[in-house]
């Protein structure tokens, strides 16, 4: 698809997670109501946090072990499992529902740009597939990175691009996770198991399924590199243009207020334990 537009592209600082996650959602609002145009962010956190899935009940995490850690802890507004943020190219990409990109099923989106960043990666030399429509996270654990689900990314059999997607209020928001280097299992630290041998045989199982930039490559790839790639990749892939720009006053104090009445609240955090609800 050659939709020839110019779209948004805005590369932030390291923050926490409650920012992070209000700023991609400010973005999707305003998005939805015209105020600002399609937007393609990339970001890092700071401190490194563990970020749930949208109905994910909260004790499949050892809050206290997060904690002690000194790592931070935010509830996402998309679905999926649980990610631990670090060392790695975070993406979002935000727009309204009617958009030609982003408009249609749910999986076709997904597939639109998946294309987009499997091309990236190829382009970085990786020989990176998309999982096919059917494939499922059924009956897994708390870790996002476990399986990939449909038209997510692997290499060599092991997931390297994690994404969530949400649509409401007329917006689709889609970002994901890109592990650049370090240690895939570090999530298995502080996920709740009954004993010691059960986390050392999910470690070694995770080991097995989920990698690193650097790890598939052989060599340490840089934010800006793979920023850099993911930004050729769906401009060749969908026909845009990307013009980079900073958030506007509008979006910072629309994201200020998010972030302080939704995701830095534990009544956000916290809304879920092992019996989710609808919401």
């Amino acid at each position: 698809m050659n939709s020839s537009q110019t779209w948004r592209l805005i590369i932030t600082e390291a923050a926490p997670g409650s920012w992070n996650m209000a700023v991609d959602e400010t973005i999707a609002l305003l998005s939805a109501r015209g105020a600002t145009p399609p937007t393609l962010r990339f970001y890092r956190w700071n401190p490194p946090t563990v970020s749930l899935g949208r109905h994910q009940p909260v004790d499949e995490i050892d809050l206290d072990e997060v904690r002690r850690r000194g790592w931070g802890v935010v509830r996402r507004p998309t679905g999926g499992r649980a990610i631990l943020h670090t060392d790695e190219l975070t993406y979002s990409i935000a727009g309204p529902v009617d958009h030609p990109l982003l408009q249609g099923p749910v999986l076709d989106v997904y597939r639109r740009l998946s294309e987009g960043l499997l091309l990236g990666l190829q382009r970085l030399g990786l020989e990176a597939v998309k999982a096919p429509p059917s494939a499922r996270a059924r009956d897994v654990s708390a870790a996002c990175f476990e399986v990939p689900s449909a038209y997510e990314i692997s290499v060599q059999g092991k997931k390297i691009i994690g994404s969530a997607q949400r649509r409401a209020s007329g917006f689709v928001l889609q970002h994901g996770s890109l592990p650049l280097f370090g240690d895939v299992t570090r999530l298995v630290e502080v996920m709740t198991f009954t004993d010691e041998g059960a986390r050392q045989a999910f470690r070694t199982h995770l080991a097995g399924r989920a990698t690193t930039l650097e790890a598939a490559l052989g060599r340490r790839v840089s934010f800006w590199e793979a920023a850099t790639a993911i930004v050729d990749g769906l401009n060749s892939a969908l026909g845009l243009d990307f013009t980079e720009d900073d958030l506007t006053p509008e979006e910072l104090a629309m994201a200020q207020e998010i972030e302080q009445s939704k995701y830095a609240s534990p009544d956000w955090t916290m809304r879920f334990t092992r019996s989710p609800l609808q919401a």
